[in-house]
């Protein structure tokens, strides 16, 4: 029996998508886990595979078109299967089926005029999109000059992305032949950023056939290959879950499990990892340990100091990204801000026991990520987001944990934070923040984050406010462990306590559901072993 195939919803706010490329025709066998079609959605092109086998019989939506989300995207079947109750027209799959022939006749001719203008042996190499966000990119540093010898893995730049900096290696052997950008300069993602091929190649032509076959209707179809390879080379610790070949489908999956898709063996097409690799992916144990500074520890950007003289330093794209999301986020959500004083004598106590364990080793910022976590299982109003006309509640809990780097603050993702032991957010918070310092993280590792924690505490500052990191409802800001004079039983005694600030989106979270997200967090962190119950 015939399945119809609708367009699929691929992120939050997507109403509709766009097939940019047909990967099957009308007539051509499909089996489960095929790549179907690419879909352009309010923030990146995806691939879309089948979750059915049988023959392509119908297809919904022209390429270059757009449908509403739910609509009829495609139909797959038996060969010969009358359709026409479900199309409204015994016709429809003949006449898309010419069309789609009328319209592959000058895309083929596009690709080909393209093509004759690189040399052979000649690879261009395009900008990366390494976010979903990510519109255009910056050279913060070459590796490799025109006329250097590059090898498949090599380091070719630095490319600066709305997120972070990220290193980018090649995928081919040959000569650097040219610098489509210079460093320090920004280009579009999918412009030239390199060309590699034999030595002593002309590539002064390469580059502006390109910019012509961009302007066209159909931006899906340029640099094929290149775009191809982009998408299903998983490159370790220069890529994100944008260029990691998994489906759509795969991808939320592993988003919704806390699964790394980098830890994945794909048992799809070229690797692809599909549905019944994340279904059937077995999580390894904790993460080792990685020697690293404390997670929000100091990373200042060096400026020198003339006297008498002003100087200037060119804002990154990071240090952009800051400042935009940052004021949308302050001059958008009504925030409002709730303090409390923890007495941390007991969790003093719990972490040094904890860390008489052999081969173990705690911070008090792990322990406050463990027990937020814990609390907002309680509270899940905290644990959401505003999204206009509803609110969202998410079905995980992720902390975000903000880490300063030379540009800014970037927020790695501890996914469900929640179902964690005091050693693997230890072991994970770590390996982040010290790959955050080097440029190690991925894009993805920096996404889906549904409640965010700020500790200064190490820099002796008690108390303090941050501005929400959206789509997060609420922000925890913790400050310093002070020894000072406290009542307790009536005497006044030396004791240890901590001041903690939340900021709430008053959209979402209203005070009273604040201070009780508070007071509960108060509770496991005043008595550590509430968090075993």
């Amino acid at each position: 029996m015939a399945e119809v195939i609708t367009m699929p919803r691929l992120s939050d706010t997507m109403t509709e998508g766009k097939v940019a490329k047909w990967h099957k025709k009308v007539g051509d066998k499909v089996k489960e886990g095929d790549i179907l079609a690419e879909i352009e959605t309010d923030k990146a092109v995806q691939d879309f595979e089948s979750e059915v086998e049988g023959t392509l019989l119908y297809v919904g939506v022209e390429e270059g078109a757009a449908a509403a989300v739910d609509s009829v995207l495609a139909i797959i079947g038996n060969e010969g299967e009358d359709i026409s109750g479900l199309t409204g027209g015994a016709a429809a799959p003949s006449a898309g089926s010419e069309e789609k022939k009328s319209e592959e006749q000058p895309k083929t001719e596009t690709v080909e005029t393209a093509s004759a203008e690189v040399p052979a042996g000649v690879e261009v190499i395009t900008m990366p999109r390494l976010s979903d966000t990510m519109t255009e990119g910056k050279v913060a540093k070459w590796h490799k000059n025109v006329g250097d010898t590059v090898k498949e893995g090599d380091l070719l730049a630095e490319i600066e992305t709305d997120k972070a900096v990220q290193d980018f290696e090649s995928e081919f052997n040959g000569i650097l032949l040219k610098q489509g950008v210079e460093e320090g300069g920004a280009a579009p993602v999918d412009s030239v950023l390199a060309i590699i091929g034999p030595a002593g190649t002309d590539v002064s032509a390469v580059g502006a056939p390109k910019a012509a076959v961009q302007s066209t209707e159909k931006p899906a179809e340029q640099k094929t290959e290149a775009k191809a390879e982009e998408k299903a080379a998983p490159v370790a610790n220069t890529s994100s879950s944008d260029r990691v070949a998994i489906s759509p489908l795969a991808k939320k999956m592993a988003q919704d499990k806390g699964v790394d898709i980098n830890a994945v063996q794909g048992s799809g097409e070229n690797g692809r990892i599909v549905k019944k690799d994340i279904e059937n992916y077995q999580p390894s144990q904790a993460k080792p340990a990685v020697s690293a500074p404390a997670a929000n520890a100091a990373a200042q950007v060096t400026v020198s100091f003339v006297q008498g003289e002003d100087t200037e330093t060119p804002n990154s794209q990071v240090r952009n990204v800051i400042a935009k999301r940052l004021s949308e986020s302050k001059f958008s959500a009504p925030h409002y801000y709730l303090m409390v004083e923890i007495n941390m004598d007991k969790a003093i106590e719990a972490r040094k026991e904890i860390n008489s364990i052999p081969d173990t080793k705690i911070s008090f910022n792990d322990m406050i990520i463990k027990a937020t976590a814990i609390a907002l299982r309680k509270h899940p109003q905290v644990n959401s987001s505003w999204a206009g006309d509803k609110i969202i509640h998410r079905g995980n809990i992720n902390v975000g944990v903000a880490v300063a780097i030379p540009d800014g603050l970037v927020v790695p993702v501890l996914k469900n934070t929640d179902q964690m032991s005091y050693t693997q957010i230890s072991a994970a918070v770590k390996d982040m923040a010290s790959r955050a310092k080097n440029k190690g993280l991925k894009a993805n590792e920096m996404e889906g984050s549904t409640f965010s924690i700020s500790n200064l505490g190490m820099f002796g500052i008690e108390t303090f406010t941050s501005i929400i990191n959206q789509p997060n409802s609420a922000i925890l800001s913790v400050g310093a462990i002070i020894e000072k004079p406290i009542v307790k039983n009536g005497q006044i005694v030396v004791g240890n306590t901590m001041k903690l600030s939340l900021a709430c989106d008053h959209r979402v979270v209203d005070g009273a559901t604040g201070a009780q997200f508070l007071q509960t967090l108060r509770t496991y962190l005043e008595n550590p072993l509430t968090l075993l119950l």
